[in-house]
């Protein structure tokens, strides 16, 4: 009990009960250790739903109905500890439907667990490398998973107080619920943004094929470092291809590398899937590819924001829903620059119907 109550005050659990108690509304639980062994039946290896470098996700089941993942972590460092119950604050106030809701937490032992909504469909790397139940996936689902993943980044680098880097983005880190929304998952109270520098990591984590070249040469994780993962999770949609992948030979194979070489050479159409090339939306997907190619350049700065991303492929999705925007975009462009509050008067007259009924979708008309 002694060790217990020592963890539990080290991971600064006293001031999270205190915080927790004090927001009103907050549906946040600071979680026994017995609890979450039942939940998971002593962490059952038939119940894990994933796992990697930073620890294993269990399936558990609170109060004999409500199904939770439970992430049991490996380690974290001593700075980690001593910040850890602050955090669970800030991130247990995170409210973005496109990303994982944080239920609670384990303080009581060495490396804290946290307990996470359930989703039911499993990952976004999942669905589209599974090719035992693998399905035609249409470009209009993988724009919409794409859009909505890009929204909960940008929520967390621009919205979230303090601002929160994800650090690990990746296919099967993006989970897919009973209606196959999309829910970013797997962040932590490590990837608050660093007050300065003596807080930056100086081990480089990450997943091999997402990893940022400017991370790797830096030891520095920036929102751009999310662009470039983005960026390759972008390119399993369109490929349904590994970001690391063997193919044909022994040689292992970068996907962004490869993209990256077909780009210039003009054979980009070689690595997209084939249910894609089908549906004969290549100016689309080539609008597509150029934003994916802005991801993963090598410097960061001259990539893309998050926010920047999410404008886009939303603009993208609704020229896939709405065609007949592609074909008055330079108008409508034009339009969008002037105040908002234009009047149906003041474009009466001067514009095509097309048009118009465009300005209405981009209005909220």
């Amino acid at each position: 009990m002694r060790i217990r109550e020592e963890y539990f005050r080290r991971h600064g659990g006293r001031l999270l009960v205190e915080e927790t108690k004090s927001k009103q509304g907050l549906a946040f639980k600071v979680f026994t250790k017995e609890e979450l062994e039942q939940a998971t039946n002593n962490f059952d290896k038939k119940r894990i739903l994933g796992g990697g470098g930073h620890g294993t996700v269990y399936k558990g089941i609170l109060n004999d109905s409500d199904a939770v993942a439970v992430k049991k972590s490996k380690i974290i460092d001593d700075y980690q500890k001593k910040e850890f119950g602050k955090e669970m604050v800030i991130l247990s106030q995170i409210n973005h439907k496109n990303v994982v809701k944080l239920l609670g937490c384990c303080l009581e032992v060495e490396v804290p667990m946290l307990v996470y909504e359930f989703a039911s469909n499993g990952t976004l790397f999942q669905l589209i490398h599974d090719r035992n139940t693998a399905s035609h996936i249409s470009l209009d689902t993988r724009l919409e998973i794409a859009l909505q993943s890009a929204e909960a980044l940008a929520y967390l680098h621009s919205s979230a107080s303090p601002p929160i880097l994800h650090g690990d983005v990746k296919s099967s880190n993006i989970l897919l619920d009973d209606n196959w929304n999309a829910k970013v998952s797997d962040f932590g109270a490590s990837m608050l943004v660093p007050k300065d520098e003596t807080q930056f990591a100086t081990l480089v984590q990450g997943t091999c094929g997402y990893l940022d070249p400017e991370y790797l040469q830096t030891c520095q994780l920036t929102d751009k470092s999310d662009v470039y993962s983005f960026g390759v999770v972008l390119l399993e949609l369109l490929t349904r291809k590994k970001a690391v992948y063997f193919e044909g030979s022994d040689e292992e194979r970068s996907l962004s590398s490869s993209f990256l070489s077909a780009m210039k050479e003009d054979r980009f159409l070689q690595l997209l899937d084939d249910d894609i090339k089908n549906e004969e939306d290549m100016e689309l997907i080539q609008e597509v590819a150029e934003l994916v190619r802005r991801c993963l350049n090598v410097r960061g700065g001259d990539r893309p924001t998050m926010k920047e991303v999410a404008d886009d492929l939303d603009q993208l999705r609704k020229f896939k829903q709405h065609p007949f925007l592609q074909h008055n975009a330079e108008e409508i462009e034009s339009l969008l620059g002037q105040p908002s509050s234009y009047t149906e008067n003041e474009i009466s007259g001067n514009y095509s119907i097309e048009t118009k009924a465009a300005l209405d979708i981009e209005c909220g008309r």
